[in-house]
């Protein structure tokens, strides 16, 4: 039997919000500002109920009542969703429910029939991807965008913000933008020692292995000093080796004070690395909670492998799947009885 989907002791008013229920943890002894950012998460998290649109102590992000439709297909309807600042929130679901439209969503790459969402309170509505990334919020993307006939230290400058030499008469003048193109590449260099990159900083991004340009991706979405990073699906096709540093770098930026969505399929990833875990089916949020909880949902375990997937038929529902078949079979030769004769009717008239 799955446990009581809200830990013990938790309360809709231990959820309160930045601005309603006076949540202060470090006057309660939850934690202090000098505490590595991974425990902050947690113990914020540790102590709200496994709801979906659960408040959340501190969220960078919410979403209200967006929903997307393609046609009839509604791809997304999401009522409402907080993201806690400084975690990492994993959003899983069975292909098909929506995660991907949702990224597109909140980072400007699509926009929403209805709803609202914000970012520390401001409103990222009609926002083009650029003008939502100048804000702090990058994403990746499930098939790597990097620029194949550009090097990867190229790559890498794309990323950096207000490049004063982008402007057409300031470029006219060197000295205007060369101590920041020099600051930029020591940026980029650094960033690339840290992905394990830097030997390859001449080579042409095209000629990298799938793994190296999801973490040339990743390092380029930095070069900007983001506050939020979504992530796509940053494990998908990489070799086992390379997962291991795409895990440890994932951790690293919640580390560094990011607040980290990440979409992923693989639940021992999932496991490893959340704070929280969000589960998406047919574009709806069906489920919230830590990663230990998720796998105890009986929605979430339907979702992923359909209801009863798991239990034995009775004697009844045996005799009922069989009844079905035979009334099929019946029809089916019924069917064909019916087409057989009519095409030997007049041949047997002719005799």
């Amino acid at each position: 039997m799955p446990a009581d989907p809200t830990p013990h002791g938790a309360t809709a008013s231990g959820a309160g919000t930045s601005g309603e229920s006076g949540y202060h943890p470090e006057r309660a002894g939850g934690w202090t500002s000098g505490d590595a950012p991974q425990r902050l998460a947690q113990v914020a998290l540790r102590d709200l109920p496994w709801e979906v649109g659960v408040a959340k102590p501190d969220p960078a992000v919410v979403v209200d009542g967006v929903t997307r439709t393609f046609g009839g297909l509604t791809a997304v309807s999401v009522d409402h969703l907080e993201v806690q600042r400084g975690g990492i929130t994993g959003l899983i679901g069975p292909n098909g429910a929506g995660k991907t439209t949702l990224f597109n969503l909140l980072t400007g790459f699509d926009q929403p029939d209805t709803g609202t969402w914000s970012f520390n309170g401001q409103s990222l509505g009609k926002m083009s991807p650029h003008q939502v990334a100048r804000l702090g919020v990058v994403r990746t993307f499930q098939l790597t965008k990097a620029l194949s006939r550009l090097t990867v230290l190229q790559n890498m400058l794309l990323g950096a913000q207000d490049q004063r030499g982008e402007s057409f008469f300031r470029a006219l003048v060197p000295g205007t933008w060369c101590a920041q193109e020099k600051a930029n590449t020591e940026k980029a260099m650094d960033l690339l020692r840290r992905f394990k990159l830097d030997a390859k900083k001449d080579d042409f991004a095209g000629t990298l292995s799938g793994g190296q340009r999801k973490l040339l991706e990743m390092a380029r979405a930095l070069m900007s000093d983001p506050q939020v990073v979504m992530l796509d699906e940053p494990m998908a096709g990489v070799n086992p080796a390379l997962t291991q540093s795409l895990l440890g770098h994932v951790k690293d930026l919640r580390e560094q004070g990011m607040t980290v969505i990440f979409v992923e399929h693989d639940m021992d990833v999932v496991r490893d690395i959340s704070d929280w875990v969000v589960v998406m089916a047919a574009g709806r949020i069906i489920a919230e909670g830590p990663p230990e909880s998720i796998s105890q949902n009986q929605a979430v375990v339907d979702a992923y492998l359909g209801a009863h997937h798991d239990a034995p038929l009775t004697v009844e529902e045996e005799d009922q799947v069989l009844a079905e078949a035979e009334r099929t079979i019946a029809r089916e030769q019924g069917s064909d009885g019916d087409v057989l004769g009519s095409e030997r009717g007049p041949e047997r008239t002719d005799r």
